[in-house]
């Protein structure tokens, strides 16, 4: 009983923390998109969403590409992403962590498209 009182709270303290980052970043256009990024214990997922029109512009999955979470993979997932977005034709992003820490595979997903010349 205790475990799942513990995993409710877990989640409760990260919807805090997201609803405290979503107020102080901008929302997302059409031009520059905000990025939401979802970690779970298994897998990775991010998508680029226009907040005016509702819209998903670019989305990746880590669970489609045959991947795991870890820091390794998410510089192959960031990698799909950049590609996806530059596909899309979009070359600058707003970053929305969704409460997570920014290290370890959240850092190392921005990173990446860093890298790869989205400009987060």
């Amino acid at each position: 009983m205790s475990r799942a009182k513990d995993i409710n709270k877990k989640n409760l303290l990260r919807i805090k923390r997201k609803r405290r980052v979503r107020g102080s970043i901008d929302s997302g256009t059409k031009q520059r998109p905000r990025v939401s990024v979802f970690k779970s214990n298994k897998y990775l997922s991010a998508q680029a969403i226009d907040d005016i029109s509702g819209n998903t512009v670019a989305s990746v999955h880590s669970k489609t590409m045959g991947l795991s979470v870890c820091v390794e993979n998410a510089k192959k997932i960031g990698e799909q992403f950049a590609t996806n977005l530059k596909e899309a034709k979009i070359d600058a992003i707003v970053f929305d962590r969704n409460g997570y820490l920014y290290h370890g595979v959240v850092k190392q997903f921005a990173d990446t498209l860093r890298e790869n010349g989205i400009k987060v």
